[in-house]
């Protein structure tokens, strides 16, 4: 299987090392994965700013960079959601025709990292191990739009002497929602206060999500807040093996 790692702007800029944890783990599965050098952001930012027309021209890009591979996979539920939900239809919205038919197909053969071990792979034991006590956030693209259900539970559950403990409240928003955190701080602050004390009311060392950003705004609290609680990615703790230099 040719297999893409679409690593998302976010990933590739902030966070590298979830996107070298997500090849390292497709790897040790037995892929081989490239990483297409012409990608770039997928335009959802564009969209969800009011700005579709400055997006369309990054669709046709992301189409380009992804043509040929059988399947794409991404760490990221809302990266993934923008291209099921929204390059196909700003592409008809422009009357592109041809790019909405291309859009809709590379789509249909792009996976957010846990739709892609369960649902193709269908792996669920990766082999990875990871002692800590550990407690899982549900992002709201791939609780709402990707409906990855409990998939990610489910690879969690399945790593040796990882201690899964359930998040109150857990389907809450934790107030990110990209720019939504910049136009609404006091909002977004209030949200992200309901969700630090649901982590810290868990005990748990590491707060793992599928999603770097909704990570890196709850990780950003708890660090302000000294509360001893690590914001790790899904990918980082299904690549672990517990060996020195790799768990984190």
């Amino acid at each position: 299987m040719r297999v893409a790692l679409f690593v998302t702007c976010l990933v590739d800029g902030l966070v590298p090392e979830v996107g070298k944890a997500t090849v390292r783990l497709l790897e040790r599965l037995g892929l081989r994965v490239e990483v297409p050098l012409g990608q770039t952001c997928c335009g959802q930012m564009h969209v969800n700013s009011g700005y579709p027309g400055q997006a369309l021209p990054l669709v046709r890009n992301h189409v380009v960079a992804f043509a040929g591979y059988q399947a794409v996979v991404a760490p990221s539920g809302s990266c993934v959601a923008a291209v099921r939900h929204q390059h196909a239809d700003l592409a008809r919205q422009f009357g592109d025709r041809g790019l909405a038919g291309a859009a809709q197909e590379l789509a249909g053969r792009t996976y957010e990292l846990s739709e892609f071990l369960i649902d193709v792979l269908g792996v669920t034991d990766v082999g990875a191990r990871y002692p800590h006590r550990v407690t899982y956030h549900p992002t709201c693209h791939s609780l709402r739009q990707l409906r990855v259900g409990d998939r990610p539970l489910r690879l969690l559950r399945a790593v040796r002497d990882l201690d899964l403990v359930e998040l109150p409240a857990a389907e809450t928003c934790c107030g990110f929602g990209g720019t939504f955190a910049l136009k609404n701080p006091g909002v977004s602050g209030a949200m992200l206060a309901d969700k630090l004390a649901a982590v810290a009311g868990t005990g748990a060392e590491v707060c793992t999500a599928g999603d770097g950003s909704c990570l890196m705004h709850i990780g950003g609290g708890l660090s302000r807040q000294r509360a001893g609680v690590r914001a790790v990615h899904l990918a980082e703790i299904l690549a672990s093996t517990g060996e020195p230099g790799v768990t984190r």
